[in-house]
């Protein structure tokens, strides 16, 4: 584990690996290791793979300022260029492909290519205002409902189903006891008023957006409305629910590998 200083912020980072960077950006709630440990492995290999946690995740440590995408992409990059991984292959999943978006239209020399996952424009669609309020209330009120709900809209129907009761309450059990409830309620509060459809229109890298078939937090009809503002991006679904990288995980890494590959010959 890493750290490096950044405007009144200690981000914390891990980096694994050897070869050309590649920073992974997670999701609403989410940390580096949460939604991306079980997948190091599998390319540090080919990348020198970094993972930061921004503000509200993980161990890093800020004012308790509302956030913006433009902190949270600074600190992304600020922990890239500590760990000497720039420039990088940029992953980001759900709000961090809005981040990966804002990093890739500010940051142009330090990206080679874009890979979002998940990813929505903005928060004013209004079922995504509905469900973004309603996780509000439940991180305030009745975090159990709220892993259940997660897990509910994460997973696709068939994935959950066949979990069984004794793994999805130990999953339950895990959401409750180990979330940073206050940081997620804070980046719950960004996904509110978040808007990428500027960024997403000036980025000139090749992009892979990936939808999610059965993803009920994040429609794949805000991947495909992200796709289509970016110039020349490329979109794909995987039959998955949003937790994409824990429901089919290998099929994720051979599109996320194939991709940057190809990019890069």
């Amino acid at each position: 584990m890493n750290s490096v200083d950044f405007a009144e912020a200690k981000v914390i980072y891990h980096v694994d690996g050897s070869g050309p960077g590649l920073v992974l950006v997670h999701g609403t709630g989410g940390d580096s290791e949460s939604n991306w440990g079980h997948l190091v492995e599998h390319l540090t290999p080919h990348w020198t793979v970094v993972r930061p946690n921004y503000s509200g995740s993980g161990e890093t440590q800020d004012n308790g300022e509302p956030l913006t995408t433009a902190v949270l992409a600074a600190q992304v990059v600020a922990a890239a260029r500590a760990a000497g991984a720039v420039p990088f292959d940029l992953v980001g999943f759900s709000l961090g492909a809005a981040v990966a978006v804002f990093i890739s239209a500010e940051y142009p020399t330090l990206v080679r290519s874009v890979v979002l996952l998940a990813g929505f424009v903005s928060g004013e669609d209004s079922r995504q205002k509905m469900q973004f309020e309603l996780w509000r209330d439940l991180i305030h009120f009745d975090r159990t409902s709220m892993a259940r709900l997660i897990l509910l809209t994460g997973f696709s129907p068939d994935f959950l189903s066949g979990l069984g009761d004794a793994a999805v309450n130990g999953h339950i059990e895990a959401i409750v006891t180990s979330n940073n409830w206050e940081g997620m309620a804070r980046q719950v509060e960004l996904d509110l008023k978040i808007d990428v459809s500027d960024q997403a229109q000036r980025i000139e890298k090749p992009v892979l957006v990936i939808g999610c078939t059965y993803d009920h937090m994040v429609p794949p009809a805000h991947a495909r409305q992200l796709a289509a503002l970016i110039p020349g991006a490329r979109y794909i679904e995987m039959e998955t629910g949003h937790l994409a990288p824990l429901e089919q995980p290998a099929r994720f890494i051979e599109l996320v590998s194939e991709f940057l590959r190809g990019c890069a010959s």
